[in-house]
């Protein structure tokens, strides 16, 4: 069978009251000073994160490439009129996400106050088939002793004070209240993006065979620390009674990754609907916010991402996921930023007697720029496309001052959270989709890099590319 991609969902979870717990503000509000304070005075209203251009680009309804013509900042410039909801996505609120957190909760580990609800009208359909009964419910006085003994972690709405997570041992350090809540919410976040990705797709969640997550977590105890499978949490959760499923662990190149492993089940007749599926990673909230509360700037890590893809067999109306395309890094090949983008874009489209201007769209590490940028990390898309386009010159396939429009025509500008795998070449999928069904476009590249050497075990970086074409 030949595989194509049938449906692309992009979703964002504004969690302002969870941003403390990302990895880096936790560690900074542990020591002197008034970082807790300083964060809290920069966090977003939900109608300015709504509003946020790049977040428009991310759910569909504004096309990458016009972030170029609005004026920077992008966060001194919303879009009026703009809408939670897309085309291929939709913004989440927190207090519904919260209602997501109690549902994927199945060992009491979060404890709401009985007073407390989420929003009457704010949630989509997608996630109003995710919210069940409410979980543990406690007396605000057993909140309030679980917290101050070091048991559990304070959770807040609004700044108010309106449940907890706890711990589920007092000697695992893998089933810590923080790491607990990191993985709930790439489970909720991903069961989030899977459910609208079924209710987009119009496809029924009993024919759904098979899930591979790409999530950053570590699921796991202390005897396996990373043994998973959220594949199969998160189908439960989204209610498919049919799905296996495994996780995928890449770094940030893991999305690709799982797009070559679906693509090559469907195309070997193993399963026939293959879901590819992230959720958020908690972790990295506000991973940058103390540069961007010394600029002050709002604090843009403000939200989780997720992401869902169908890759199933032939419509004859999807574009295909060419598996003699795909692309990977060898173990012996370098890990320069040249050697990766060698390995992962000019050797497989050489096999096929492609040029690298052959392909329409490049989606590469698609990190927004205005988060890095004040941190001194720099544009990544745009140091991505310069090396493409160099390699290009180097080849001789364009002239050198042919450089600057094919980065222009080729690439695009950066519009992804800073969520490590989310920006992985992926959220351009719904685009391309698009545009495919549209006949304005014949081909994209999807390319992410992981950094293998964070892990310690290894000094290399990593690499999975592939390409979908009409």
């Amino acid at each position: 069978m030949v595989p194509v991609l049938r449906a692309a969902v992009n979703t964002l979870v504004h969690v302002p009251d969870l941003v403390r717990y990302g990895s880096k503000p936790f560690r900074e509000a542990a020591q002197p000073g008034s970082f807790l304070a300083d964060l809290k005075a920069r966090l977003r209203p939900f109608g300015e994160v709504a509003a946020y251009p790049p977040h428009q680009a991310f759910i569909g309804n504004l096309k990458p490439e016009a972030l170029a013509d609005i004026p920077s900042p992008w966060h001194g410039h919303p879009l009026p009129g703009a809408s939670h909801q897309g085309p291929f996505g939709e913004i989440l609120d927190q207090g519904t996400f919260y209602s997501l957190l109690e549902k994927a909760d199945q060992f009491g580990l979060l404890m709401l106050d009985p007073g407390w609800s989420p929003p009457a009208n704010g949630a989509s359909a997608a996630a109003r088939a995710l919210m069940g009964a409410a979980g543990k419910r406690g007396a605000r006085e057993e909140i309030l002793k679980r917290i101050e003994s070091g048991e559990a972690l304070p959770l807040e709405d609004r700044g108010a004070l309106i449940g907890c997570v706890r711990r589920d041992h007092e000697e695992d350090e893998s089933l810590a209240a923080r790491v607990l809540l990191e993985n709930m919410a790439a489970k909720a976040s991903g069961a989030h993006a899977l459910r609208l990705l079924l209710e987009k797709a119009h496809l029924p969640a009993r024919e759904v065979d098979y899930i591979l997550s790409c999530s950053e977590e570590a699921i796991g105890d202390r005897y396996n620390r990373g043994g998973g499978n959220l594949a199969k949490a998160i189908g439960e959760m989204a209610g498919c009674p049919n799905a296996a499923g495994v996780d995928i662990k890449a770094f940030c190149a893991a999305p690709v990754y799982a797009l070559v492993h679906a693509a090559a089940l469907v195309q070997a007749g193993v399963v026939r609907n293959a879901v590819v599926v992230g959720g958020g990673s908690l972790a990295k909230l506000g991973m940058k916010s103390h540069r961007h509360i010394e600029k002050q700037m709002p604090v843009l890590e403000d939200v989780l991402g997720g992401v869902a893809f169908w890759v199933g067999p032939d419509d004859g109306a999807s574009p295909r996921l060419n598996l003699e395309l795909a692309g990977r890094h060898p173990s012996g090949r370098p890990s320069t930023p040249q050697g990766v983008l060698e390995a992962l874009v000019c050797e497989p489209l050489a096999r096929a007697g492609r040029k690298l201007r052959d392909i329409d769209k490049y989606a590469v590490e698609l990190h927004n720029p205005e988060v890095t940028l004040p941190a001194g990390a720099g544009d990544v898309p745009l140091t991505n496309y310069r090396t493409l386009a160099a390699l290009a010159a180097m080849r001789g396939e364009i002239a050198r001052e042919e450089i600057p429009a094919f980065i222009r025509s080729h690439g695009m500008p950066g519009f992804a959270p800073t969520q490590g795998h989310i920006p992985a070449g992926v959220p351009y999928l719904g685009h391309a989709l698009a545009a495919m069904r549209a006949g304005t476009m014949k081909s994209a590249m999807v390319v992410a890099k992981g950094s293998l050497f964070l892990g310690r075990m290894t000094q290399q970086a990593d690499g999975a590319s592939i390409v979908v074409e009409s």
